[in-house]
C-alpha cells in the first residue's frame, strides 16, 4: 500500500472554525482519505474527546488505522458515508454528534495513484472504484454501457457538451480493441472533441462522469447529507465541501431547505416558534484564501458550505 503521498487537505483553518471544536466533542470525518482533517480535528479534541472517521476505500481505512494505532480518541468504519448513521445508531451515538465534516469527490491519494485509475495524467488500468472491493470497473462498463446510457452518463455528470460525439467514439473504439488503460480512454475522448476548452484537458469532464457513476456519488452525497444532519446534537455542525458545481446545487439546495421554514397553507393554527426551522445557515460559503491557492492548486475549486441544528 502506497503511504508516501504529501496529501494536503483542503480549507483546513475553515473546516476547523466551522465545526466549533469543543475538547469534549463527539465528530464524525466521514472522509477520511489520508486523514489530514483528522489529524487537524484531534489536535483540538482533549482526553475525552472522540472522533469516528468512516471511509469507503480500504487503503484509507488501512491506513489511517496503522496512523494512528496508538490514539484511543479515533476509531474507523470501512463503509461509504451514506451508511453512517445505522453505524452512529449502533454506538449509541445518535443525536449526540457535535460535528460531521464532509470532504466530497476523490481524494489526493486516489488521483496520484495511477493504479486507481482516476486520473488521466497517467497510464494505469480503468479502475475508478473507490472501494475496490466491490462493484463494476469503469473498464467493465464501458466495455457493456449501451451508446444511450454512456451519453446520459457523459451529460449528467459531467456537463458534457460533446457527449454523443464522445460516446461514439468509445463505442467505436472498443468493437477494436478493450478500453482497459486510462490514456487509451483520455486519447479517444480528446480525439472525439472538436473544440478544446484553454486550460482544461479534452477528458476531465468525461472522465469526472464516468467516476461518479461508477460510484454512484450523488446519491451517496443526498443520503450522506440526510444522515448527517440526522445525527446533530442541537449546536452541532454539518461542514461540506464540495468541489464542482454539482455537487455544490446539492449542498446548497439542501441546507437551503433544511433551515427554511416549512411551508404551510395559510390560516392554519400553528404557533410561530412551531414554523422555526431546526437549522440555520453559518454564513454563505468559504472558498480558499490566496495564501492556500499558491500551495495547493486543488483547492482553487473547493467552497465549503455549513449548516447548524439550533434545535
Amino acid at each position: 500500500m502506497e503511504t508516501d503521498y504529501s496529501h494536503q487537505p483542503v480549507l483546513l483553518n475553515e473546516v476547523l472554525e466551522a465545526l466549533n471544536i469543543k475538547q469534549d466533542g463527539i465528530y464524525v470525518d466521514a472522509t477520511f482519505g489520508r486523514g489530514g482533517h483528522s489529524s487537524a480535528i484531534l489536535n483540538r479534541l482533549g482526553r475525552e474527546g472522540r472522533l469516528v472517521a468512516f471511509d469507503q476505500d480500504p487503503e484509507a481505512i488501512a491506513y489511517g488505522r496503522e496512523q494512528f494505532k496508538d490514539d484511543p480518541r479515533i476509531e474507523f468504519e470501512h463503509c461509504n458515508f451514506s451508511e453512517m448513521e445505522s453505524v452512529i445508531v449502533a454506538r449509541g451515538l445518535n443525536n449526540r454528534i457535535d460535528g460531521v465534516l464532509m470532504d466530497l469527490g476523490v481524494s489526493s491519494p486516489q488521483l496520484d495513484d495511477a493504479g486507481r485509475g482516476f486520473s488521466f495524467m497517467k497510464s494505469g488500468p480503468l479502475d475508478m472504484r473507490m472501494n475496490t472491493e466491490q462493484g463494476e470497473s469503469a473498464m467493465e462498463w464501458l466495455a457493456r454501457v449501451e451508446p444511450r446510457d454512456l451519453i446520459l452518463v457523459l451529460k449528467r455528470y459531467g456537463e458534457e457538451k460533446f457527449a454523443k460525439r464522445i460516446a461514439t467514439a468509445i463505442v467505436e473504439s472498443r468493437a477494436e480493441q478493450e478500453i482497459n488503460d486510462t490514456t487509451m480512454l483520455a486519447s479517444i475522448i480528446s480525439d472525439a472533441i472538436p473544440v478544446k476548452e484553454k486550460h482544461k484537458h479534452p477528458a476531465t469532464r468525461s472522465f469526472q462522469a464516468i467516476r461518479m457513476y461508477i460510484n454512484q456519488e450523488l446519491p451517496s452525497i443526498e443520503s450522506g447529507l440526510q444522515a448527517a444532519s440526522s445525527m446533530l446534537s442541537v449546536g452541532g455542525r454539518l461542514a461540506v465541501i464540495s468541489f464542482h458545481s454539482l455537487e455544490d446545487r446539492m449542498v446548497k439546495r439542501f441546507m437551503r431547505t433544511k433551515s427554511s421554514r416549512p411551508k404551510l397553507p395559510p390560516g392554519l393554527p400553528i404557533m410561530d416558534k412551531d414554523e422555526q426551522p431546526p437549522f440555520r445557515l453559518v454564513g454563505k460559503s468559504w472558498v480558499a484564501g490566496a495564501e492556500e491557492l499558491a500551495v495547493n492548486v486543488r483547492s482553487r475549486s473547493a467552497r465549503l458550505r455549513v449548516l447548524e441544528r439550533i434545535q
